[in-house]
């Protein structure tokens, strides 16, 4: 029986029979030079260390993902840290802050118009009439304002018919609600209760962070908020920007958005130090750094858009608030990335430190069954 083809064959059994141009995809075949690829890259990673992964082009490590090397310039970025701090502590222990009348006394009193009214406007007529340093806010309608003045030498009857005269403008009278002089003792009293709340904050977050993490950590996190702190307030002393309650909110707000975005790294490299195997420290803070960068960068983002519309909608009472949150969104997010997790890798971290150890009492044991009878019977 003749095999030759004939194209009217409707069964085709005289085809010849088909070969695979192509080999299975049994990691025998076409993978095989892939497969051995990544091996290699792995391979680098591993036994050559940073330089040799950064000179790779970013391996493809983990679900085909490229690794920012982060830590590569971790050392400039410390210096820059440290410098900046230096410059923070000595513009507040040599220039100082300029303290607003909530932490140096003053005088406050709440006004109502009859009519909306521009802030502008009633701070011009207290200038006029000898109170240069008037600060006013609004007080939820345009109608309704608070005035804080300095430290004056009139007694409060005397400043409210002083004030009631002055602040009356054409075709829209005022009227002092209420006036109240705050001393410079309760001023003192203030400044020192939000130093104290500044340092408790710092020390409920080392032992929250040393708690949930470990203690290399929880010292990077609370050394990145005192570098935030220290960046935001040295920068108002240095411009000699006003410095008051709402600043210090500010302060806080910082503290919490600061360790919160530290958090988020730090579950991702505790997870990291467990899942991943073959690379080293470095490179696993690189890997975190770059998993929770996009997390970052849209938190960040969004937060700015708030901040940015408060600095210029927001009005007097909530622009500084508003210029020490810009300053501190950008410090924070700085030190997430090289303090946070510089401290800890300068400090040794390393995957014995998240791994479960068993404790002796808990360990198997080895139990040999040492039977006479049976021992002679396999002699």
């Amino acid at each position: 029986m003749s095999n030759e083809y004939t194209p009217n064959d409707p069964i085709g059994a005289n085809q010849p029979p088909r070969r695979r141009r192509a080999p299975r995809r049994d990691g025998k075949g076409a993978n095989a030079a892939t497969n051995q690829n990544t091996l290699a890259d792995q391979a680098i990673i591993a036994d050559q260390g940073d330089e040799a992964a950064v000179k790779a082009g970013g391996v493809k490590l983990i679900a085909n993902q490229r690794i920012i090397p982060f830590m590569k310039i971790e050392k400039p970025m410390m210096i820059l840290s440290a410098l900046l701090v230096l410059a923070g502590i000595a513009a507040i222990i040599i220039k100082g802050l300029n303290l607003g009348l909530d932490f140096t006394g003053g005088v406050s009193a709440n006004v109502s118009y009859q009519n909306p009214v521009e802030q502008t406007q009633v701070v011009q007529a207290l200038a006029d009439n000898g109170y240069p340093d008037a600060v006013v806010q609004y007080l939820g309608t345009r109608q309704e304002l608070l005035l804080r003045l300095p430290p004056q030498d009139a007694s409060a009857e005397d400043l409210s018919s002083n004030l009631d005269k002055i602040l009356d403008l054409s075709g829209n009278a005022a009227t002092i609600d209420s006036i109240s002089i705050i001393g410079s003792q309760v001023g003192n009293e203030i400044y020192l209760n939000s130093l104290l709340a500044l340092s408790v904050a710092l020390g409920m977050m080392l032992i929250y962070v040393a708690t949930r993490f470990q203690f290399k950590l929880a010292l990077g996190a609370v050394l990145a908020l005192f570098h935030d702190v220290i960046i935001v307030v040295g920068l108002f002393a240095i411009m000699g920007w006003p410095f008051d309650l709402t600043v210090l909110a500010a302060v806080l707000a910082l503290i919490g958005y600061s360790v919160n975005d530290t958090i988020v790294v730090y579950d991702r490299i505790r997870e990291n130090f467990r899942r991943v195997r073959g690379l080293t420290p470095r490179q696993v803070l690189d890997l975190s750094l770059t998993e929770t960068l996009r997390r970052t960068i849209m938190t960040v983002g969004t937060v700015f858009v708030v901040v940015i519309a408060m600095l210029f909608l927001g009005g007097d009472g909530l622009y500084w608030f508003s210029v020490a949150l810009f300053i501190g969104l950008i410090a924070g997010t700085y030190s997430s990335v090289y303090i946070a997790s510089s401290i800890p890798l300068m400090l040794g971290l390393s995957r014995e430190d998240f791994v479960v150890k068993v404790k002796p009492e808990f360990e198997e044991e080895v139990v040999v069954f040492a039977d006479p009878e049976l021992q002679n019977s396999k002699d």
